[in-house]
């Protein structure tokens, strides 16, 4: 990445998680990047593309700036799920409750969104619940057999967006962390459902 595309992402990933992508203005990314209009529309043409940008970034580095961070400390599959919801727990505590979560908050915000933009949409929020289902596989039999692990990955994910957007709205962490404790309750009933015996 080059030192202006570099600059111009960072700046937009902070705008936009700060202000949203409506109320962001190319003014905003020229002040906050210290870079002439000139430089910025030669990397990105339009807004559009400054977007488009952000959320290839956060797509491409979800391992690096979310998932190793989440999990450095931790080998439990299971865990490394929790582990993952306890990051966004901090985020939200260490934002007096005003957290969002940056795809999450594009994807609230954005209701009608250009194709391109639809897809790495979805594109982030399929890494995401990706991520999710490598843990369960890796949790082997500790989960019941037939287990639809596609849907407990993308339950996982309504949970945190969930927790976070009712946190967020209240500036209440309890309301997190109740939907977090309803998952790890799941979670202990599939596991006591698969040492059953058949």
């Amino acid at each position: 990445m080059s030192g202006a595309r570099e600059k111009i992402i960072q700046a937009a990933m902070e705008l936009f998680w700060l202000k949203g992508y409506n109320s962001t203005s190319i003014a905003d990314l020229l002040s906050r990047t210290q870079l002439n209009s000139g430089s910025l529309y030669h990397v990105f043409p339009s807004k559009q593309d400054v977007l488009i940008g952000v959320l290839e970034t956060y797509r491409d580095g979800i391992r690096e700036m979310l998932l190793e961070p989440s999990w450095s400390h931790v080998d439990d599959p299971i865990e490394k799920i929790f582990a993952l919801l306890n990051r966004y727990r901090t985020m939200i505590v260490e934002t007096d409750c005003t957290y969002g979560c940056p795809i999450g908050s594009l994807a609230l915000e954005l209701h009608e969104p250009d194709p391109r933009v639809r897809q790495l949409l979805a594109e982030n929020f399929q890494n995401w619940t990706a991520a999710i289902v490598g843990c369960l596989d890796a949790a082997g039999r500790r989960l019941p057999r037939g287990t639809d692990k596609q849907a407990l990955a993308q339950f996982v994910l309504t949970a945190m967006e969930g927790g976070v957007m009712q946190a967020r709205t209240h500036l209440d962490v309890a309301y997190f962390d109740r939907a977090v404790e309803q998952l790890r309750a799941h979670f202990e009933l599939l596991e006591k459902a698969a040492k059953a015996p058949a």
